[in-house]
């Protein structure tokens, strides 16, 4: 049989409220243009993120009933703890209520000005963090990554020969650390090799640089290792994700990814010393080192959910709906960044909306259509989330620019799917019709979030 069912049964429903084409035409130009400023109810299908938008499983709303609301100490968190110990072998963990209060956390102690964090992608939030420290984030993406039409396994890899050289040119003084996202989200979800860990690993040893692993959707990185590269085809993913964190010096993660829950994070590390800095740091801003701004309750739910996205059933039919929809996408010459990734499927919207100049936005462009055609809120990855201003005031694009549909977990049915596809096709059938767009406002960080736009 060539069918993968969902492994999973759905035992509660909510509903979809559908808006007309001129309803959201009028609830896209209310929302300045942008997919975030667009009230939840008047999306159809929502791929605006895959960030805590999970569906929850019925054990870990039976470990929110059994959260230990304990200010201090509380035995929800020793659970947690100790499921995180196992999977990464380090022995502190320091809970967060996000990924992003992580990166807070360790670019205020590792960053500053004049400090260096390498990546083969930073991904918008660790970047912005990154930036706030006065840190520089430099991305080192494997040549293979930049090209989206590009079939190759592991197009995640960050470019080993480049960062030997970044590190023999500024010093490895100056390099607050190494961070390698798994998946790499920004450059299309796609996967990082054991092998390529392992090469990053050695030269940050060989140099006393730190090394950390952007860990939001390991166990799909997992999984593409035990696929894809040769040696892990009989492991277990649980092995490959151990082997994984072996190679690293602390980690960070946003459990809204790959741990199912709606909301929560941690930072995982070897060293004791640091782990007492942010510590010290969480306390101020976060809360208590035991709960670190999250409930007890939202603490059992990570750690029955890191243990449930190690199911190989699970992660099969992941992986292969998103690869579906690639293959829907194909028999339209849709073009997108290939082969699909681990948790979303990436319009390439410079090809797709090939009219539309990089200045002008094709990726919001983009966004709109979708909304508009369909009720489908994407989001824009290129000149919108990662674009910079020379001192001329004119637009530094980013290599890319993409339009990420992410696809929450056990959220949406293979109909939801076909009919996602279908509204891309018509798009892209009409796709002259569509013009770019201006920034009118944007603040100075994470301008994607709350930046309006008018139409050219």
């Amino acid at each position: 049989m060539h069918t993968i069912i969902e492994p999973f049964r759905i035992k509660s429903v909510e509903p979809i409220y559908f808006t007309t084409r001129q309803e959201r035409i009028q609830i896209l130009k209310q929302a300045h243009y942008n997919p975030f400023l667009i009230k939840a109810k008047d999306v159809v299908i929502d791929l605006l993120t895959d960030s805590g938008t999970s569906a929850m499983s019925s054990e870990q709303w039976a470990g929110i009933m059994r959260g230990d609301e304990s200010y201090a100490g509380s035995d929800s968190f020793f659970r947690f703890q100790h499921v995180v110990n196992d999977i990464t072998g380090m022995p502190f963990v320091i809970p967060t209520h996000q990924g992003r209060a992580s990166e807070k956390i360790i670019f205020t102690i590792l960053g500053g000005r004049g400090n260096y964090v390498l990546s083969n992608t930073l991904f918008d939030t660790t970047r912005a963090n990154v930036e706030f420290s006065e840190a520089t984030g430099v991305d080192l993406l494997c040549e293979a990554g930049r090209d989206p039409a590009l079939e190759a396994p592991f197009k995640g890899n960050m470019d080993t020969e480049a960062l030997l050289s970044f590190i023999e040119e500024k010093g490895a003084a100056a390099i607050s650390m190494v961070m390698l996202t798994l998946t790499n989200n920004s450059g299309g979800g796609q996967p990082v090799s054991m092998a390529n860990i392992r090469e990053v690993s050695s030269i940050c040893k060989q140099y006393g640089v730190l090394l950390f692993i952007d860990a939001c959707r390991f166990a799909e990185n997992a999984y593409f290792i035990k696929l894809r590269e040769a040696g892990y085809e009989t492991k277990s993913v649980i092995e490959i994700a151990k082997e994984i964190f072996s190679y690293a010096d602390g980690c960070t993660m946003s459990a809204k990814k790959d741990a199912f829950a709606n909301i929560g994070g941690f930072i995982a590390v070897r060293d004791e010393q640091l782990t007492e800095k942010c510590r010290n740091l969480l306390v101020i801003t976060e809360g208590f080192p035991t709960y670190g701004g999250l409930a007890g309750r939202d603490l059992e739910a990570i750690a029955i959910g890191l243990r449930e996205v190690m199911n190989e059933d699970y992660l099969k039919y992941r992986i292969r709906s998103i690869q579906y929809i690639g293959e829907k996408l194909d028999v339209y010459n849709i073009p997108y960044i290939k082969p699909t990734g681990g948790h979303a499927v990436y319009l390439d919207a410079k090809r797709f909306m090939d009219h539309i100049p990089v200045h002008e936005y094709p990726g919001l462009a983009l966004c709109s259509a979708l909304y508009v055609e369909g009720g489908i809120r994407g989001v824009e990855i290129g000149s919108v989330m990662f674009g910079k201003r020379a001192e001329d005031g004119s637009l530094i694009s980013p290599p890319m620019e993409l339009v990420r549909l992410a696809i929450p977990r056990r959220v949406y049915t293979q109909s939801h799917m076909d009919y996602v596809t279908e509204v891309v096709a018509e798009v892209y059938k009409q796709r002259r019709r569509y013009l770019g767009y201006r920034i009118t406002h944007e603040p100075p960080f994470l301008r994607h979030f709350t930046a309006r736009f008018e139409p050219v």
